[in-house]
């Protein structure tokens, strides 16, 4: 255990967390997705849902400000706008870590190309369909 870390974050995606450089993307994803297929790293959360994994690697991670788009998230289906509960409390915690920053809708192909390019795919137990999101790491600014 570490003061002020997430218990969450174990020593492998730590380690994972701060190997990751500007730009690259790590993807956390539910326990339907086939993780181990698209991964060209993968750390397994089980156990965990993936708001609970997201607000721990987002109480770390910085989100990527260079670019328009760094947060992104599977669709329901075809329908981009389609918004299910789990969206919303996904949307909720990337707000709460990253005030304004909005969440770009992948359908299908476009998703699962850009998790199988990831730096890293965290497989979670959720439960939810199409609870999958994509994180670009930012930078840490120096002190002024």
């Amino acid at each position: 255990m570490l003061k002020g870390l997430d218990p969450l974050l174990g020593p492998e995606l730590l380690a994972t967390l701060r190997a990751m450089g500007h730009g690259d993307e790590i993807a956390v994803v539910d326990g339907n997705y086939p993780a181990l297929e698209h991964g060209r790293r993968l750390i397994r959360a089980d156990g965990h849902g993936i708001v609970r994994v997201l607000d721990a690697i987002l109480s770390v991670l910085p989100v990527d400000d260079f670019v328009d788009q760094a947060l992104f998230r599977s669709t329901v289906g075809p329908d981009a706008e389609r918004l299910d509960p789990i969206h919303h409390e996904m949307i909720e915690v990337c707000e709460r870590h990253a005030p304004g920053r909005s969440i770009t809708p992948l359908v299908g192909a476009a998703f699962y190309d850009r998790v199988k390019a990831a730096h890293t795919v965290v497989h979670t137990s959720e439960p939810a369909l199409y609870a999958n999101m994509i994180l670009r790491k930012g930078v840490i600014y120096p002190a002024a």
